[in-house]
């Protein structure tokens, strides 16, 4: 049995009810292009909200991370990863949770106490040190040296203010060497393998902090980097997760891993993380713009290593990558099954499309080297090449050698960096939303594209759907199915319908039942695999009904005016609608 099954049976064994994993492209959330953590899809739940399987959750949740793709080849960041994670909602707290972190790392995955180490919250100067979670510790037997008491590591929150508190995190000992009686969180052997937070706190715009009346229990534990360490790797790709994956490729570049290890683990990261992008029900296609622009950058990169490795880029090479992918991981999600011929196609194209760029590049960098003033390729023009055509700063370098030009290396890579922390820069303000995001608004736009679902459905035609949404406090996007642009007049009466259903005042209801009864009353639910057995459906007098996470108004009457500013094309046969309420 493996490390998902192992946790998800060990927590329902203490009460706990199996959630689905969210999508990887979130529903109705600002904060984030991607699923980041397990708990981004609770977020409403973390808030309040009653969940419909009660209080007491567990999931193996998809998650996409993006900020450090720069990074991955070394031997343990990933982009596309599996996070464990249980919750409970005002359920239990402390006491429960530390113990069954403790009894399933030692019981259950037969970790020695001796490999253990933990930290928790020192406190600051407004929160005291956290000595419960120290008492519980020590209780269950870790040595007070195996305990470290750090302040900035060791308390969560999502954004400068709101719910937040101490955490507690586990270490395991990854090294032969003989193990340390003090543990030391800044000691590299010490690799961090499960993380318990303690939603406790609200921390208000003043900077003042007081007691929640509703406190919950967030856990998560990466599966790659558990995997890793329970089987005695230091490298996560040569972990039996990674090495189907890794011999394929072999196969297909006829080299082996000892020797070409960055870009096979670029190669194997990226095309499992497309394949997990391009099977999600949204329907992402690559583009330039948001989560396709991550998808083609993840794709491009993938052919760069390949052709460093020589591998013939008119091959099936990406295709039998996917299929092993597929293979893996399709009895834990339906949706890689239901969206192979979908995962192929992307693949396919996007490296049709890439080598025409690749040939444009090289055309390109002739045509610079052309007019070149001295034997020098500046910082701007080889950035240009790697923003522009996808030229790595190597292969860059290499073509230049040849030419008997030198390249700004250096220059190049202040250039990179800036790229990065701009783009990082950006991630972290899109990671601002979630628990501290302007809730009323949100809620607002969030039930405004339920009635904008149904406009479209009138409008258009009954194929109408949500292929996915964003919402922002300036904005809600919506990108649905449809061959066409939508004419000025198509536009007009939808507009016209969601705003006499404001003005019409239609109470916003809530009601929970199993799916099977959500799918007899009419309920419109797409996907409907990726929901829970018990559902949540809000019905919109009788224009609408769907299954929904929420939040939304009581009322449409507190909506405002609606105004489309902007329609356009999103991806081959999806259109995207930008809208505001005011």
């Amino acid at each position: 049995m493996n490390l998902k099954d192992l946790y998800i049976n060990f927590f329902i064994s203490k009460g706990h009810k199996q959630i689905p994993s969210a999508p990887v492209v979130p529903e109705n959330d600002p904060s984030v292009l991607f699923n980041t953590a397990g708990m981004q899809p609770l977020i409403p739940y973390l808030m309040g909200e009653k969940h419909p399987y009660g209080t007491r959750l567990c999931d193996y949740q998809k998650c996409i991370r993006t900020v450090d793709l720069d990074t991955v080849g070394d031997t343990y960041h990933h982009t596309f990863f599996e996070m464990l994670g249980n919750w409970s909602l005002g359920d239990y707290f402390k006491e429960e949770a530390i113990s069954w972190s403790f009894e399933f790392l030692t019981k259950v995955l037969n970790i020695p106490i001796e490999r253990l180490g933990v930290t928790v919250f020192a406190g600051n100067d407004l929160i005291p040190f956290d000595e419960e979670a120290y008492s519980i510790w020590r209780r269950l037997g870790i040595p007070e040296s195996r305990i470290a008491k750090t302040a900035d590591d060791n308390f969560w929150i999502a954004g400068e203010s709101g719910p937040c508190g101490p955490d507690t995190e586990m270490f395991y000992f990854r090294s032969d060497d003989e193990i340390p009686d003090t543990f030391d969180p800044e000691d590299e052997r010490w690799v961090e393998i499960w993380n318990d937070v303690f939603m406790q706190y609200n921390k208000k715009s003043d900077g003042s902090i007081e007691e929640l009346p509703h406190k919950n229990v967030d856990t998560g534990m990466g599966v790659e980097r558990t995997t890793a360490i329970l089987e005695g790797v230091n490298d996560n790709y040569a972990s039996s997760i990674w090495t189907p994956i890794i011999e394929e490729l072999e196969n297909v570049s006829g080299k082996s891993y000892r020797g070409n290890e960055e870009s096979m683990r670029i190669i194997a990261d990226h095309i499992r993380t497309a394949v997990f992008i391009s099977a999600d029900y949204a329907m992402i296609k690559p583009s330039n713009t948001d989560q396709g622009y991550i998808l083609r950058r993840l794709i491009r990169r993938a052919i760069r290593h390949a052709k460093k490795l020589n591998i013939p880029i008119e091959s099936n090479w990406e295709e039998r990558l996917a299929l092993k992918i597929i293979d893996l991981y399709s009895q834990y999600y339906k949706e890689l099954i239901d969206n192979k011929d979908v995962v192929l196609e992307v693949l396919a194209t996007e490296k049709k499309k890439f080598n025409r760029t690749l040939e444009k590049g090289l055309r390109e960098f002739e045509k610079i080297i052309g007019h070149l003033s001295d034997k020098t390729l500046d910082k701007d023009l080889a950035f240009k090449l790697y923003d522009t055509y996808g030229f790595p700063i190597e292969l860059t370098v290499e073509l230049a050698k040849e030419q008997g030009i030198s390249v700004d290396t250096e220059g190049f890579k202040e250039k990179f960096k800036a790229h990065q922390e701009l783009s990082r820069a950006g991630s972290a303000h899109k990671f601002k939303g979630g628990l501290a995001g302007d809730s009323e608004i949100e809620t607002r736009y969030h039930t405004a594209t339920h009635l904008l679902n149904a406009a479209l459905k009138e409008v258009i035609g009954p194929s109408v759907h949500q292929l996915g949404s964003n919402i922002t406090v300036e904005r809600m996007r919506f990108d649905f199915p449809c061959d066409h642009k939508l004419t000025d007049e198509e536009k007009e009466k939808v507009e016209t319908l969601v705003n006499n259903w404001i003005a019409a005042a239609y109470p916003v209801k809530k009601e929970e039942m199993s799916k099977e009864e959500a799918v007899a009353s009419g309920a419109e639910c797409m996907f409907l695999e990726r929901y829970p057995d018990i559902v949540t459906v809000y019905s919109i007098g009788d224009v609408s009904k769907e299954l929904c996470g929420g939040p939304h108004v009581k009322n449409t009457s507190e909506l405002g005016h609606f105004k489309i500013i902007k329609e356009e094309s999103s991806s081959a046969g999806v259109r995207r609608i930008k809208a505001v309420l005011e």
